[in-house]
């Protein structure tokens, strides 16, 4: 068990997320919550505890690396870099807009902080991989921590990237896969089914490592164990709840990518607010 103050310190900044989420796309008038939101307590965790970086050097060698392959859900990557301290928290009112550096997938030439850009997916998960191998073919000591979606683990390039990962044994890759369930259009398993996905993932060579998303006493613990796996990569298949945090959001496959009129961010605010 974490203790009690570490615990409500990534609850709180899991929330701070949540809440930057609903402003941000808010705002634009566009963008992706459902999927943002159920990423907020993973993104926390690595953060505001679990990864080695430097906010004021963003390109500082020996930082551990966060690759965000369901890049649609960078809003909730944003506020965790504003939070940390990469650019000034002023901007994520800026989601969106002509020019901004905060676009609507991750754009590395703009974006401090932001390791590759992605938003095709199964983009990043691959470039992930090669970071990780070419850590290990500089004896460089980083780490690198890729989030997958569901819906993205559809994709082809997915599994070749994961033959890869094993074939290589890349023991300093840790992928998480936020397994909400929903995708743009409707249930994951009514689409392309994935399930059984953990026993899919360790058939390919993976640590494989069930989680509850939400809960950071779990997420703390089983990075520290992922980390600690040897010769292969490790998976950690994350069940979490869409829009999270949000009652009229969570389970909704609408809000996947649809932006909350201004009574809708009042109300999910305060929800949020309450869960402080």
């Amino acid at each position: 068990m974490l203790k009690t103050t570490l615990k409500t310190k990534l609850q709180q900044k899991a929330n701070l997320i949540r809440q930057d989420v609903i402003k941000m796309i808010g705002e634009a008038g566009s963008g992706h919550p459902g999927g943002s939101l159920s990423a907020a307590d993973i993104i926390a965790v690595l953060y505001f505890h679990h990864m080695n970086h430097r906010p004021k050097e963003p390109k500082w060698a020996g930082r551990d690396r966060f690759v965000l392959s369901k890049g649609h859900a960078c809003p909730a990557l944003y506020s965790a870099l504003a939070e940390a301290g990469y650019f000034s928290r002023k901007e994520l009112l800026k989601l969106r807009q002509f020019g901004s550096s905060l676009q609507g997938h991750p754009d590395q030439l703009k974006t401090a902080g932001v390791e590759i850009s992605t938003g095709s997916l199964g983009l990043g998960f691959p470039a992930a991989c090669g970071m990780a191998l070419a850590a290990r073919l500089d004896n460089a000591g980083y780490r690198v921590y890729t989030l997958i979606g569901d819906g993205e683990s559809q994709e082809g390039i997915i599994w070749e990237a994961a033959m890869f990962a094993a074939h290589q044994r890349l023991d300093n890759l840790v992928a998480i896969l936020d397994n909400n369930g929903l995708q743009i259009d409707g249930l994951v398993n009514e689409i392309v089914r994935i399930e059984p996905v953990a026993e899919k993932w360790r058939s390919f060579g993976w640590e494989v490592f069930e989680v509850d998303g939400h809960d950071v006493d779990e997420l703390v613990v089983t990075l520290e164990k992922a980390d600690a796996i040897k010769g292969k990569p490790a998976m950690i298949i994350a069940r979490t709840v869409k829009g999270k945090g949000v009652s009229f959001m969570e389970n909704e496959v609408d809000w996947h990518g649809v932006a909350p009129n201004l009574k809708q961010v009042r109300q999910a605010l305060k929800e949020l607010k309450n869960n402080e």
